[in-house]
């Protein structure tokens, strides 16, 4: 365990970041890969495995707003450690598993994983150790962790066709507790001391501040929008340019850009994080999206590259507003638990979009896309609705 005195912001940064890349290609990216060999081995529909996966997925929006107030009070080292666990123990009992229920129960522990070990833990944590000046961090973790789908879907295609789905699964389980696990023990035990509030913070106690609820709101629309896009895309985007006519091969090359357009917009980001304000990165990244989905309706699979570049961007920058928007707008104190509630609609609808997104792909993959890209508009709105608390804009 490292002393909280001696962890620096780069030493957090490169922990997390490669933990939450373990976390998301074992647990996020998992079902785009395997779930079609998982089903017909154990005697299930392939949509039946996804409902599974978004079942797991619900557990973050019951679970959230308490694990999060845990982490502001006793630091994310406890969580993290947990998820590394639980990841190990479900992928296990997926590789295990012989039947729908014992494969049914292998993802529900998988979704207490990633309810206690993923980006918004991770956020919390960060905010935990160094408080309203975590946002720089937050995005080198993701900066990092961009590179989970990249890594992911290729790396569990390779396992799938070497050692089949259960050894690609075991493979995971190992990595879990080879190299997440000893990382999470290194994080500190506890936070540190709450900071005083940023100048520029509005100031934030346990009741609630004027305004505060509408923000709330506006927030928790667009939050829940972009994950429900993020989660259905890191579940059926090979799937889905395949159903546009992308070969097997070409729709899983497509599909690895996200990663690097994640990275990039990261950087971009990175590098601007001290002149511009997230709600502006927030207003840029849900903007994308609709574009790539307009060129992709329009063009066919041909637009398969610029699409999933699009997507990786706006994706990767609304992840570190994910994080970074709450954190200026509210300010440090209840971090934890305050995206934990700003989260919760965003968890139930990340949980359903892989299942109902099986469907629509199904009937039609332009329809598909066509409700992503309006859901997009929404968020759009919502954030355009925002305003930044120093300047009215």
């Amino acid at each position: 365990m490292t002393d909280r005195a001696t962890f620096t912001p780069r030493r957090a940064v490169l922990t997390l970041g490669v933990t939450q890349t373990i976390g998301y290609a074992c647990s996020t990216y998992l079902p785009a890969t395997l779930a079609k060999p998982m089903a017909a081995d154990v005697g299930m529909s392939t949509s039946g495995v996804f409902l599974a996966f978004s079942a797991a997925l619900l557990l973050q929006a019951v679970t959230g707003p308490r694990i999060g107030k845990l982490v502001d009070h006793r630091g994310g080292r406890l969580p993290l450690t947990a998820a590394s666990l639980l990841f190990a123990a479900g992928l296990v009992g997926l590789a295990i598993a012989q039947t729908p229920a014992v494969l049914i129960a292998a993802w529900f522990v998988i979704g207490f994983g990633m309810s206690a070990g993923l980006y918004d833990i991770a956020f919390a944590g960060l905010v935990g150790w160094f408080g309203a000046d975590a946002r720089r961090s937050i995005t080198g973790v993701t900066l990092i962790a961009g590179f989970a789908s990249t890594i992911g879907w290729p790396l569990t295609a390779w396992l799938e066709h070497q050692v089949g789905w259960r050894g690609a699964c075991l493979a995971w389980a190992a990595l879990n507790l080879l190299i997440a696990l000893p990382l999470h023990l290194s994080l500190p035990r506890a936070p540190a001391p709450k900071p005083e509030p940023a100048a520029d913070a509005v100031p934030v106690s346990d009741a609630a501040v004027p305004g505060d609820l509408s923000k709330m709101i506006l927030m928790a629309t667009a939050f829940a929008v972009l994950a429900a896009i993020g989660s259905a895309m890191s579940a059926h985007l090979p799937p889905l340019l395949g159903a546009l006519g992308v070969s097997p091969a070409a729709a899983v090359g497509a599909a690895a850009l996200v990663g690097p357009a994640q990275v990039a917009a990261r950087l971009a980001e990175f590098a601007l994080v001290r002149r511009i304000h997230p709600l502006v990165s927030g207003r840029v990244a849900v903007s994308l999206f609709p574009i790539g989905a307009v060129l992709l309706i329009a063009l066919g699979g041909v637009a398969a590259a610029p699409f999933t570049i699009l997507y990786g961007a706006g994706n990767g920058l609304f992840t570190i507003v994910r994080g970074a928007l709450p954190l200026a707008l509210f300010g440090s104190r209840n971090y934890g638990r305050r995206l934990g509630v700003l989260n919760v609609p965003a968890r139930l609808l990340q949980a359903l979009s892989p299942f109902v997104f099986a469907l629509m792909i199904d009937r039609s993959a332009n329809l598909a896309l066509a409700v992503m890209a309006a859901g997009s508009v929404l968020a759009f709105g919502a954030l355009m609705l925002l305003r930044r608390p120093a300047d009215g804009t």
